[in-house]
């Protein structure tokens, strides 16, 4: 029995039993579908994340499950968006996402192997890049200024658990100058798009405070990303997901922000 059924199994059953469906989020706003849709980017990134700790077989934060609860979000968030929107380009592009996703979905669910992950990251790099489209085009349906900053809180989610993938496989030792190049570059849009959220006229109090933490949480991201020598996986995994928790958190405020 592989890793991928003895996991999926236990973890659909418990899903199952908790909530009696797999299919249970709803769209109830243009805000909400651009919140939703940012999440994509994000899923794809931490998807190679868990992979890459998965090969290593580190087991901090349990990477088996994850990964399989965020393929399993992943295709109910697509679901919900294509059956949200009725501006034909979304329609287009969630059609052409599920096309996308299909063969690294079987890939994902195959043992890990570091010779297969170069291409697993290029694939889910195209997968990425289609649902930032979406995300973008969702965003500019909103006709709000709210919406790009939804849309730019939102891609902090993504660009923290890129990061952490981009690293873990430096750790796992996968060495390639592209790797290297998106890495730097996506750090310094992380630390640009963080400036520019903590200048929003759309920031409260909690906002702030929650951006203060993303900007502790990121030093750790820098410290070692200069280190030649230690490789600190379970830091990074850690507080990859603690930006994440606390970027979702200011996204979710600046939709509710949004609609007042």
């Amino acid at each position: 029995m592989s890793y991928f059924f003895k996991y999926s199994t236990q973890y659909l059953l418990i899903v199952f039993l908790l909530t009696g469906t797999l299919f249970a989020i709803e769209i109830d706003s243009a805000e909400h579908a651009v919140d939703v849709a940012g999440k994509q980017r994000m899923f794809t990134q931490k998807m190679l994340k868990d992979y890459a700790m998965i090969g290593m077989e580190n087991s901090f934060g349990n990477p088996k499950e994850d990964l399989i609860k965020i393929m399993e979000n992943f295709e109910n968030h697509l679901e919900a968006l294509h059956n949200y929107t009725k501006n034909k380009k979304i329609k287009i592009s969630t059609e052409k996402i599920k096309k996308i996703w299909l063969p690294i979905k079987k890939k994902l669910k195959s043992e890990p192997r570091k010779e297969f992950v170069r291409k697993l990251q290029e694939d889910l790099e195209l997968l990425l890049k289609e649902s930032n489209y979406t995300t973008n085009l969702f965003a500019k349906d909103t006709g709000e200024k709210s919406g790009e900053i939804i849309d730019i809180s939102g891609r902090q989610r993504m660009l923290s658990q890129r990061i952490a993938g981009l690293y873990m496989l430096k750790v796992w030792g996968v060495d390639n100058k592209k790797f290297e190049e998106k890495m730097k570059s996506s750090m310094k849009l992380f630390k640009d798009s963080l400036e520019r959220l903590t200048k929003s006229d759309l920031n409260t109090v909690e906002i702030r405070e929650l951006l203060t933490q993303v900007e502790k949480s990121f030093m750790f991201f820098e410290i070692m990303n200069r280190s030649l020598q230690t490789f600190v996986p379970a830091l990074i995994y850690k507080k990859s997901n603690d930006i994440l928790k606390n970027m979702n958190s200011v996204t979710k405020l600046y939709v509710a922000v949004s609609k007042k």
